[in-house]
């Protein structure tokens, strides 16, 4: 299996995916900064506490994934099939259930570790800009960091699966576009910010959206035999 995934990684040349991951955090930051900065000049604080900064730098860096995630199942899935090139592999003297379940993987891990790397990076950079600036009121507690790092990490977890959710869709026709869509709506759902609160914090969603995610990739690998490539 891990042959097979450093196979998809060498063929679909990550490295360009790992800059674009690279480009979308210096985004993010660019955006954290604009909304820090903003503030000083009409008298509103967007930024009121640290808690309110961490849910903005998760908000931001899922919904920014899962969008990212839906790329890469288009081009290792969708496009494979849309093109015929999948016949080819499955031509080789592995089995079907395994080439799929490599591609599935290697999104998985791909999102879950762009996901961290990236929460970390943002907080930690955004944290040694604020001791500067001073943008956020109050004091850093390690007990909030504690809080926040569990939160976080369970949110990586969950989107890494929910971020299957739109190889339902794509596979329907083959469709880049749809999978796409599909990835932006469900951020529109789970990521939009009212007040502070975004549907991801009612733990249940995250927790359902992510077995949703999870059953309909498992259904992928063992139905691929049943799907038509001709």
């Amino acid at each position: 299996m891990i042959k097979l995934m450093k196979l998809e990684l060498r063929k679909f040349k990550i490295m360009g995916y790992i800059r674009g991951a690279a480009i979308a955090n210096v985004i993010i930051f660019g955006f954290l900064m604009l909304m820090s900065y903003t503030p000083e000049m009409d008298g509103t604080t967007i930024f009121r506490d640290y808690s309110t900064v961490f849910s903005m730098i998760d908000v931001s860096v899922r919904g920014t994934f899962i969008i990212f995630a839906s790329v890469l199942l288009g081009r290792f899935v969708i496009d494979e099939f849309n093109s015929k090139t999948i016949t080819v592999l499955f031509m080789y003297p592995i089995k079907r259930q395994k080439i799929i379940a490599a591609k599935l993987l290697v999104v998985i891990i791909f999102t879950f570790v762009c996901i961290v790397i990236s929460m970390a990076f943002l907080s930690t950079v955004y944290l040694t800009v604020n001791s500067f600036t001073h943008f956020v009121p109050g004091e850093l507690t390690m007990t909030l960091v504690m809080q926040q790092v569990v939160k976080l990490s369970f949110n990586a977890l969950s989107a890494c699966f929910m971020a299957l959710i739109p190889l339902y869709f794509g596979m329907r026709k083959y469709s880049l576009p749809t999978t796409i869509v599909s990835s932006i709506a469900i951020v529109m759902v789970t990521c939009s910010n009212n007040g502070g609160f975004n549907l991801n914090d009612i733990i249940i969603v995250p927790i359902l959206l992510a077995i949703a995610g999870a059953a309909i990739g498992y259904m992928a690998i063992r139905k691929i035999d049943q799907i038509d490539i001709n």
